[in-house]
This record gives structure tokens, C-alpha cells and sequence, in this order.
């Protein structure tokens, strides 16, 4: 399969997700800070609700397209030659606290689904008295990669607790049948920086914006902008947003809806103190060394100038303050493009979506999308703006949006239908 990412809203063609399973069953109320939870998650409910988002997203993909489970690549990667040795050295390595050493040779003749249990829930395999923390964050795929054009960057975590996540992508991009030709369109980030997928967004071919946020450091920030722009990437906008949980990522306060329309959270994205800089390859595309710095006077600004398009920034949580505040808190300025103009979102952002239909977004739940479209093709060009919406009460107990639980390998660029 060809990765292939243009921007933001092209219409989805293969995305790679995980549907919660024990992992979140196992996190300790005492120890959920530590796993990065705010809150604990009813398994059976959130898992009901993931399948419903994947349900909407097999309804809208067009013939041929894909829903990618993270754990049935990461299995199939697995039976690769070297694969497993690989992976349980990577293991060790990374967890070094954990002291996995003296079991490195019961781990490597582990079943592959026994190994990815004991990485991603903590249960011992079969032979092993050993466990670990789970790893509850994996549901949010978004995190663990972004591709850009036809190149895939392998995010480095920032928090301890996500390093594991960070393997197993990096086994599935290393070994997976699918990946096979990728090898070197890689961006990798040096040990000591981080960056995540939820800081990265691509507004159109030639511009890339990044988040320095609470997980992505400036180092971070520069090794990736670095290696795109001495490739197709012509623009880098770097967004400093600020250091909070509630803001961890910049997706979580901006994401786009259509081509030229996002959905942002106004009390960040247009505050006077936003610091957003404009990172461009100095000396066109012959210079190989050097990058120019613009400081911009907002984002908005910065995309309407390298566009020559005017955007419009849509207020998550519509026009008052303080449901500003709460639907942010909800994810509700994550949303998730399927098509141009074709968003998902967790259907408790009312006023996220009352405001958008004031943009003529037409709005449908889930029920009703999946009932129409498992019967028919969607057509997002006949179809028109619109919002589809699911539950997820439980879900955003974990601070993230259907964005977050999404990592897109492949959108079709040449036409919105």
C-alpha cells in the first residue's frame, strides 16, 4: 500500500486504530496519574463506543478502504524473520527499570499474541512470572506516527508510559508486509526530544503545522520540521500552546473541518499572547542547511498568507465562554475528518455542533449514518458539510477525541468523492 497524506480533510482511504480492551480495565485508580488518566474507563462501554466510531468510518470509506486494528499488524509483524527478537530487545531496552533481562529467552518463544498481552496488558505469558503496568493510552493511535505526503514520522514519546506504544509502532513500520517499501521515507526524532502525533497537522501538501506543547519539546519540533523541509515540505507553522493537561496536544484546541474551515478553541488560538512562527527552507528548495524564522501574528494569519485563501475558525463550544471551556474539555475541538467538509465527533459537544450547522454543517448521529450508508455508497461531494456524531461518555473519560483515536495512512488526494 502507498501512504499517502496531503492534508487533513482529503477523503480517508486506510487508518490505523486500536479498540480498547483490558488494558483499561487494569488501571489502578491510585496509580492513573501515572498511566496519564484523569479518570477511570468502563471497558465494555468505551469498547461498545469504539466500534460504534469504526462503524461510521467503514459506512464512509470508499470501496476498498481500510480500518487497521495496531495489534493485528503489530501480530502479523511479528511473524516476520528477526521480528521478535527485535521486539523483545526493544522491550527490554526501553523499560529498563523493569529489569526484563533474565526472561528475555521465555519472551522470545512467547506466542505472538502472549508477547503483545504482556506489552500492552502486563499478563505474564505462558512460562513467565512477570508482570507490568498496562498501557492504556494505546487507544489513542493518533500519537504514535503522522504520515506526511508519502513519508511516515516515528513519534517519540515524552512520558515513560508510552514508550511501549512507541515500539509497537515501530515494529509494525520495521516488519509489517505493508510497510515494506517505506524504509527510507522514515523521520525518526533523536533520543532525548519528543514529539506526538496529535501535535502534528497537515494543512496542504507544501505546510505542515506542530505544536510545542506539553509533549512535543522545540528539539522535537526542529528535528522533524528539519527533515520535512529538505524534503516536499515547503512550510513549517510552529504553534506554542500553552503547558496544560487540558491542552496537551494541539489538536486538542484546533483541528481542520474542511480545506479552509477548522474548528478551534477560541480563548487559546486567538489570544493575543499565541506564539506561532512560520519555519521555511532558506534559499528555496536547492539550500540543504539553513531555515528561515518568521514570527506571525496568529495562526490564522500565517495559513491565509501562505494560502491566499481566507479561513474561517468556527468557536468550539460555540460563542459562550464557558461552554467554550467545557466542550474543549470534552474533545470537542477534536474532530476527525472522513471527507472534505465530513467531520466526526462525540455526540455530547451540543454546541460545538449547533455552531457548526451555523456554517452549514448539516448534522446526523451515528445511528442514522450507519443506517443510510450500510445500504448505499457515501458520496461526500452529494452528501454536503456535514457532522456525524457518536457516543462516547466513556471514551473522553481518557481526554481525547475521535482525532486522537485515529492515525490516517492513506487519503485520496485527486478528488472529494
Amino acid at each position: 500500500m502507498q501512504l499517502q497524506i496531503h492534508s487533513e480533510t482529503d477523503r480517508l482511504e486506510a487508518v490505523v486504530v486500536h479498540t480498547p480492551g483490558q488494558e483499561v480495565s487494569l488501571v489502578n485508580p491510585e496509580i492513573k496519574e501515572d498511566l496519564l488518566f484523569d479518570d477511570i474507563i468502563f471497558e465494555e462501554d468505551a469498547r461498545a463506543e469504539h466500534l460504534d466510531m469504526l462503524s461510521i468510518f467503514r459506512a464512509a470509506l470508499p470501496s476498498g478502504g481500510q480500518v487497521y486494528e495496531i495489534l493485528d499488524l503489530a501480530a502479523e509483524s511479528l511473524q516476520q524473520h528477526n521480528a521478535k527478537e527485535w521486539f523483545v530487545d526493544g522491550l527490554i531496552s526501553i523499560v529498563p527499570e523493569e529489569n526484563l533481562l533474565p526472561i528475555r529467552e521465555e519472551l522470545g518463544r512467547s506466542a505472538e499474541d502472549e508477547l503483545l498481552r504482556f506489552v500492552v496488558q502486563g499478563k505474564s505469558p505462558t512460562g513467565v512470572h512477570f508482570t507490568l503496568p498496562p498501557v492504556p493510552n494505546l487507544l489513542f493511535t493518533r500519537d504514535l506516527g503522522a504520515v506526511i505526503g508519502d513519508r511516515i514520522i516515528l513519534t517519540r514519546m515524552a512520558e515513560p508510559a508510552r514508550k511501549r506504544e512507541a515500539l509497537i509502532m515501530e515494529l509494525v513500520v520495521k516488519f509489517h508486509p505493508l510497510f515494506q517499501e517505506l524504509q527510507p521515507q522514515v523521520i525518526q526524532v533523536p533520543e532525548g526530544h519528543s514529539i506526538e502525533g496529535g501535535d502534528i497537522l497537515m494543512a496542504r501538501p507544501d505546510t505542515v503545522l506542530i505544536g510545542i506543547s506539553q509533549r512535543t519539546t522545540f528539539g522535537g519540533l526542529m528535528s522533524v520540521a528539519n527533515q520535512l523541509l529538505h524534503g516536499d515540505v515547503e512550510h513549517v507553522i510552529a504553534v506554542d500552546i500553552p503547558k496544560k493537561r487540558s491542552s496537551m496536544h494541539l489538536d486538542t484546541i484546533f483541528t481542520f473541518a474542511d480545506h479552509t474551515e477548522c474548528v478551534v478553541f477560541d480563548p487559546v488560538i486567538n489570544a493575543p499572547t499565541e506564539q506561532v512562527v512560520l519555519l521555511t527552507r532558506a534559499g528555496g528548495e536547492e539550500s540543504t542547511e539553513n531555515i528561515d524564522l518568521e514570527v506571525m501574528p496568529s495562526l490564522k494569519k500565517a495559513l491565509e498568507e501562505l494560502t491566499e485563501q481566507s479561513f474561517t475558525f468556527i468557536p468550539c463550544g460555540g460563542k459562550d465562554l464557558t461552554n467554550q471551556f467545557r466542550e474543549q474539555w470534552t474533545d470537542g475541538a477534536n474532530l476527525f475528518a472522513l471527507a472534505p467538509g465530513v467531520v466526526v465527533g462525540y455526540e455530547r459537544n451540543t454546541h460545538t455542533f449547533r455552531e457548526m450547522e451555523e456554517y452549514g454543517y448539516r448534522r446526523m448521529n451515528q445511528f442514522e449514518f450507519i443506517e443510510e450508508f450500510t445500504q448505499k455508497p457515501f458520496d461526500p461531494v452529494e452528501q454536503g458539510k456535514l457532522t456525524i456524531s457518536f457516543q462516547g461518555h466513556e471514551l473522553c473519560r481518557g481526554r481525547g477525541g475521535a482525532r486522537c483515536m485515529t492515525m490516517p495512512l492513506r487519503r485520496n488526494r485527486s478528488t472529494h468523492g
